[in-house]
């Protein structure tokens, strides 16, 4: 195994597809950093080590020489050998690099300039990298950030309870996070989107391909306009143990997590446990006591002493930025502002957003951050002539 090639031009070679030149020790260090992550599952503290220790190449290097490494154990580093090795393929690397390359997306690593810092907060289990389809910079704009996570099986009310929290939050400048998941996920990427927020999907598989497939539309709109990201190299397949590392992901990326809807063992719960070790703020939205897709959220308030969130100003103040009557009518004020903007629409007569804003009294970005959450629900509708409202039948 020593003989697998670690140099700069091998280095350069797989990494030619991104058509960026790396200095000689730079391509060397993240064609390294590559390789670990075909190496090792998410997670994996004894990697992290190595490579916080010596870096990638260097770890790398120790690894495949057989011999002693000082920060381990003799019986961390033969059970790590004996995980990693098989894996050891110069063409997987390529062929993940590659694909990469070929779908847009952008390894990132901590040397990288928009690297999130937030996420060493995870120490040895920390990504190695991030592999990301979208705008990698925008990374550094999830300082302030909320996860809005829960239930792929989600009823009407956290469908609404969701995309009104991240309509309002994305609508004012609160990037929203979450899974790319079924229910919960799905109402919250769609909401930031619908009113031009910032939305990043963290996915248990590769970056290049949307999980679960269903939501390939709503994956490639998140890339567009956001970032989809993972930290499995692309092609890795989403396995049980995948997600719920990447759990932890969404936990550390955001600022703080709130859960909307969760049964008693949902897989919600298991981000939110991530948040409150890192201290992170939590919250969890109250349901109906007779509903078990609440019973999660309220376990959580009872005995984990999550916050009760009702509204976007409570997960302002879990943030700890200002709320919206300290800072006057945000952008995605939905619930008022809906009705102002509904008065201003009319059922036959397609009128534009800056006629809308016009008859409504507010502004032109608030109203577009408005029509598209009614968009979202329905009550409007759209074409190159302008907006209206949806007749309903008995109109």
């Amino acid at each position: 195994m020593s003989s697998f090639d670690l140099g700069a031009d091998a280095a350069r070679r797989a990494l030619a597809p991104a058509g960026v030149e790396y200095e000689a020790e730079a391509a060397r260090e993240r064609y390294a950093t590559a390789v670990w992550c075909q190496l090792i599952e998410p997670g994996d503290s004894v990697a992290g080590r190595i490579v916080a220790s010596r870096g990638a190449a260097a770890g790398l290097e120790a690894v495949l020489s057989g011999g002693p490494l000082a920060e381990l154990s003799p019986r961390e580093l033969s059970e790590g050998r004996k995980r990693w090795l098989p894996r050891l393929s110069a063409r997987s690397v390529a062929d993940a690099l590659t694909t990469a390359a070929a779908r847009g997306v952008t390894l990132v690593t901590r040397a990288d300039p928009h690297w999130p810092t937030q996420l060493d907060d995870l120490d040895a289990h920390a990504p190695l990298c991030l592999w990301v389809r979208g705008d990698a910079a925008a990374l550094l704009r999830f300082g302030t950030s909320v996860a809005i996570v829960g239930a792929r099986a989600s009823s009407r009310y956290g469908d609404h309870v969701a995309m009104e929290l991240a309509a309002e939050l994305a609508g004012g400048g609160v990037a929203v996070v979450s899974g790319g998941a079924y229910g919960i996920d799905g109402a919250a990427h769609r909401s930031a989107l619908a009113v031009g927020g910032l939305t990043a999907a963290l996915l248990a598989g590769g970056a290049d391909r949307a999980y679960p497939a269903g939501h390939t539309q709503l994956i490639d709109d998140v890339a567009r306009r956001g970032v989809v990201v993972s930290e499995v190299a692309c092609g890795s397949a989403p396995t049980k143990w995948r997600f719920l590392q990447r759990n932890r992901l969404i936990a550390a990326l955001s600022a703080a997590t709130v859960v909307v809807e969760a049964g008693w063992r949902s897989g919600s719960l298991n981000t939110a446990g991530h948040a409150a070790a890192l201290s992170r703020p939590l919250g969890a939205v109250p349901g109906p006591i007779t509903s078990a897709t609440s019973a999660g959220t309220h376990r959580l308030i009872r005995e984990y002493g999550a916050e009760c969130i009702t509204s976007a100003d409570d997960v302002r103040e879990l943030l700890g930025v200002a709320t919206a009557v300290d800072a006057g009518p945000a952008p995605g004020g939905y619930t008022g502002e809906g009705t102002r903007v509904k008065d201003a629409l009319s059922t036959r007569a397609w009128r534009s957003a800056a006629d809308v804003a016009r008859r409504a009294g507010m502004t032109a970005e608030a109203v577009g951050s408005v029509l598209g959450l009614l968009r979202l629900e329905g009550s409007v509708e759209t074409s190159a002539e302008g907006w209206r409202l949806r007749r309903t039948s008995g109109g």
